[in-house]
């Protein structure tokens, strides 16, 4: 991508409303607009490491051997009605009705959904495991909606519901799915823990947080530096000992929760009366298990995360672009020459790259860079062209290296292999 085609309307300020780190650097950075309180435009940066995060999750999803599927986000009240959860789910349910006066409601979730789709279909123990997943858009009508898009209205998340005959299998899932957000979390490059927790209002017998270590983290995490125990606050209490090992080597840390699994048992199997015929030709209700990751919220947990006074320093495999070229001068023919070369053969590399080509002082393009936080920047100008080099700076790193320009491949691909 070329800056001079690119929609990336930079800001020097944040708006005053912007009340965390991520919620200012994203508007500043041109990722995301507000629209209004709790909704956000996702412009072409913002989008593009939306859909980096969303593709890792696919992959490990698929891997897991779960399938995907797309859901509605308008759900009618009959199915909320079979589990209760209708007259159960306070003001943060929107719900509306047609022009035939049938209600509806946007979902904030999936269960009753996923559980009504299964049950249609899915009749024998034969056709068991069974694990479905979405991406998709949810509302929740929060009273004060904050943290940019950490907290906002509408978030875009994966939902993943799984079904088994047995509880042994149902326990067997849930560790591999357990480990296949390990895997996620580690490809995003997230500094996490995951810790046990409450399973709140999705209900079951229990659950998992994963939680982005973050100094601006809304959750207290306790975790043991003896056994590896960890646990979200609320659950833990105010023990002093750990609950496993019994030593009292715990500390506190902060942490956003970007992910939560669940053992969800029979809860909406029994009350939707959603079941199978096992190797008797007895109807037996589902085991179902649930595994949720909010994507949009990873974006903002990755910039909590990793960032400083000049912008966000995203993590390799998270950034919108993964290199950045900033030719001082574009208009001077050798300048350019190099420039598009090496935006021809970087791809080449599975690495994708962004040509700052705008008519901008140096010192704009490169404040860009930082503020938008591309992992690598090289940098060509007359003087380092006229010495062979190309000035090569990592985000995370204070100084740049000089390298020859017939190397600045050869360092581009052992960075990224790193």
């Amino acid at each position: 991508m070329r800056s001079s085609q690119l929609l990336a309307p930079t800001l020097r300020e944040a708006p005053r409303d912007a009340d965390t780190v991520s919620a200012k650097l994203m508007i500043r950075a041109g990722l995301i607009r507000k629209i209004a309180s709790g909704l956000y435009d996702w412009l072409p940066l913002g989008l593009r490491s939306l859909k980096k995060a969303e593709q890792i999750i696919r992959e490990e999803m698929e891997r897991l051997g779960a399938q995907e599927v797309w859901l509605p986000t308008i759900q009618p009240r009959e199915l909320w009605d079979e589990t209760g959860r209708w007259g159960v789910y306070g003001k943060e349910l929107l719900r509306f009705k047609d022009r035939k006066e049938a209600e509806f409601c946007y979902a904030p979730t999936a269960e009753e959904v996923i559980t009504d789709l299964v049950r249609k279909d899915v009749n024998s123990y034969r056709q068991l495991p069974l694990a479905l997943f979405q991406f998709g858009s949810k509302f929740r009508d929060e009273i004060r909606p904050r943290f940019g898009v950490m907290r906002a209205r509408e978030f875009y998340m994966k939902d993943c519901y799984s079904f088994h005959a047995s509880e042994a299998d149902a326990e067997v899932f849930y560790k591999k799915a357990y480990d296949a957000y390990i895997k996620i979390f580690e490809r995003c490059g997230f500094k996490f823990r995951a810790v046990e927790a409450d399973s709140g209002a999705i209900g079951g017998s229990f659950s998992h947080e994963f939680m982005v270590l973050a100094e601006t983290g809304e959750d207290d995490i306790v975790s043991c530096g003896d056994c590896g125990y960890g646990a979200n606050k609320e659950k833990h209490g105010d023990a002093t000992a750990c609950p496993k090992c019994a030593k009292t080597n715990l500390s506190i840390t902060r942490g956003i929760e970007v992910g939560h699994t669940f053992k969800l048992g029979t809860k909406y199997s029994d009350s939707m009366k959603a079941q199978y015929l096992d190797e008797k030709g007895e109807h037996k209700p589902f085991i179902m298990g649930c595994y949720g990751i909010g994507v949009s919220r990873a974006v903002a947990a990755n910039i909590e995360q990793n960032s400083d006074e000049n912008g966000i320093i995203w993590t390799k495999s998270l950034a919108p672009y993964q290199v950045a070229i900033i030719p001082t001068n574009y208009a001077e023919p050798k300048i350019k020459e190099w420039a598009d070369k090496l935006y021809a053969e970087i791809p080449k590399l599975g690495v994708d790259v962004l040509l700052d080509d705008r008519d901008e002082r140096a010192g704009v393009k490169f404040k860009d860079a930082d503020l938008i936080g591309y992992p690598l920047r090289i940098t060509l100008g007359e003087k380092g062209l006229a010495k062979g080099i190309a000035e090569v700076k990592p985000r995370s790193e204070k100084n740049f290296q000089e390298v020859p320009l017939d190397n600045v491949l050869a360092e581009v691909r052992k960075y990224f292999s790193a």
